[in-house]
């Protein structure tokens, strides 16, 4: 059969994404290994671009006729997988997502961006009724009695470049916050990316914080933060003077209106070191009549990006919503917990942003060479599945 394969995703994995060396040797800590880190490394990676993402689904998988197409050398069952990730080294996986984010973009698969920038945000991701391992947090009912334990954690994605591109996460316990997650997890991303691969960093109001500003400034990051009550002063100070303004620029964005304000020149509060503080103030209305507005604070000067560039710049947040946390629980399986321990909880989300990432890239950027028009997410996991039947035997009656 022509077309998209998973041996043909595994020959790209290999080639131009240069990930050989790392599924040969991806941390494995198993002391006497009896079946090859790639096998089983390659099966759950397959496994999430199919969509099959319990570790009972990869062992039907590889017990099947199946296995040839996936590349996969030998079978093995479930408890195969949860002793394997159970010892698998995290930070291998996180590294190879970075290195292969920063691939990308040394064969330009973001050339037509004057930006770059990283959306940082928090989620749950499943539940049980008692806890089981370090990232179990408790949740309350209305009256404040505990009625589960939960799982948390903060992500990162390449977004504002026609590309969203998760590649690491980071979970918060009992104790811990996203907010404190959120800063390990950016300066850990920087460190992995190098300093100058993104130019922004976008999130939500809870880290316009003035540690965390202060933080993206060392790792030197613009932010792009939403303004909430959380700031009260900076936003009461925003509302008064572009509730008496008409606005700067308006333009079309799709079947949208936007109408954009835009000043400069906001005192800081008292703990922020920045000279001053310039807020960006939009509504969005939508043909049903629907109207959207939201105030922003960023450290962006108007002569490097423009009012129209910084409201883009702050949508982007929405790519982690929907193509990042949507993608992962829907279709992904985040919500879903194949063995209940911590290490292997963790490798199975970064194996899922990982295997988000590979695909995108795969079917965005290498299969889009030529005039042919861009599959969709679906077209190529139908692709994929067909590609798996065992060929038919010729008829020779």
């Amino acid at each position: 059969m022509n077309g998209p394969s998973p041996r043909r995703l595994w020959r790209y994995l290999t080639g131009p994404l240069r990930l050989g060396t790392f599924f040969r040797s991806p941390g494995d800590g198993r002391r006497q290994p009896q079946i090859a880190a790639q096998a089983l490394y390659g099966a759950l990676l397959m496994g999430q671009l199919l969509r099959q993402y319990s570790f009972h689904a990869v062992e039907a998988l590889v017990c099947s006729p199946a296995r040839r197409a996936l590349a996969v050398r030998t079978s093995f069952g479930d408890d195969a997988l949860a002793y394997f990730t159970e010892r698998l080294d995290a930070d291998c996986t996180r590294r190879a997502a970075a290195g292969v984010v920063s691939r990308a973009k040394r064969n330009k698969a973001f050339q037509d961006s004057a930006f770059i920038g990283l959306a940082l945000d928090g989620t749950s991701s499943s539940r049980c009724r008692r806890p089981r391992c370090p990232w179990c947090r408790p949740f309350r009912n209305q009256r404040k009695q505990i009625v589960g334990y939960r799982h948390q954690l903060t992500m990162i994605s390449v977004v504002g470049t026609g590309l969203s591109l998760p590649f690491d996460v980071e979970p918060y316990g009992p104790g811990d916050s996203e907010y404190r997650a959120g800063q390990r997890l950016l300066r850990r991303a920087v460190q992995n990316l190098g300093s100058r691969f993104a130019d922004y960093v976008v999130v939500d109001g809870e880290f316009a914080t003035a540690p965390f500003l202060h933080t993206a400034d060392q790792l030197r990051l613009k932010v792009v933060a939403r303004l909430k009550d959380n700031l009260p002063e900076l936003l009461a100070a925003a509302q008064q003077r572009f509730g008496s303004q008409p606005p700067q620029l308006c333009f079309e964005e799709g079947q949208d209106r936007v109408e954009v304000w835009d000043a400069e020149d906001f005192d800081p509060w008292e703990s922020l070191q920045w000279q001053s503080v310039r807020v960006l103030r939009y509504r969005q209305v939508k043909p049903s009549g629907e109207v959207i507005e939201a105030y922003w604070l960023t450290n962006f000067s108007p002569r490097r990006v423009s009012s129209r560039t910084l409201y883009r710049m702050a949508k982007s947040r929405w790519e982690i919503e929907n193509q990042g946390f949507n993608d992962a629980k829907n279709r992904h399986g985040l919500k879903h917990i194949c063995h209940h321990e911590a290490n292997s909880l963790l490798v199975q989300w970064l194996i899922l942003v990982l295997a988000l990432t590979l695909e995108r890239l795969y079917r965005l950027r290498y299969l889009h060479r030529g005039t042919h028009p861009v599959r969709t997410a679906m077209e190529l996991l139908r692709l994929f599945w067909l590609s798996l039947s065992p060929p038919k035997a010729p008829d020779s009656s």
